[in-house]
């Protein structure tokens, strides 16, 4: 169900980035390391998708289809979630159908390395596979 307004309104074709937390604050915090780490390429459409919709600790399925519509640019979705109602959340929007974009994938990576990983990588104008890959890759960064 992608948004007609962006898909050949001039807009690049961007793979769009949703950051699922059960935190209003830590989903825009990791967006915005991501964009400020990603430097100098395109501006990635990164929507964060944190709490409730009273701004509480949880998770919502209409903050996340909110935030997926604004990030469409009709070359897929990547949503990274952090922890368990929300991955929960976002398979059960999947599994429905039709409330998330065409092309929307849950993105199994670690949260914040992830994020960085795959605004990275959309910014180099990559596909949605490529963004996938670069965020599961994140797994396998040591820190020893």
């Amino acid at each position: 169900m992608s948004d007609p307004a962006n898909v050949g309104s001039g807009q690049e074709k961007l793979v769009g980035i949703v950051l699922v937390s059960h935190s209003r604050a830590v989903a825009e915090s990791v967006a915005e390391l991501a964009k400020a780490l990603a430097g100098g390429g395109a501006v990635v459409p990164l929507a964060p998708a944190g709490g409730t919709e009273g701004g509480g600790l949880g998770t919502s399925a209409e903050l996340i289809c909110g935030a997926a519509r604004s990030v469409d640019r009709g070359a897929g979705i990547a949503l990274l979630a952090d922890l368990g109602s929300a991955v929960l959340t976002v398979k059960a929007l999947l599994a429905e159908g039709d409330e998330l974009p065409d092309g929307a994938r849950l993105v199994d990576a670690p949260f914040v390395e992830g994020a960085v990983a795959a605004v990275v990588t959309a910014s180099a104008g990559a596909d949605l596979d490529a963004v996938e890959a670069a965020a599961v890759e994140a797994y396998t960064y040591r820190k020893v």
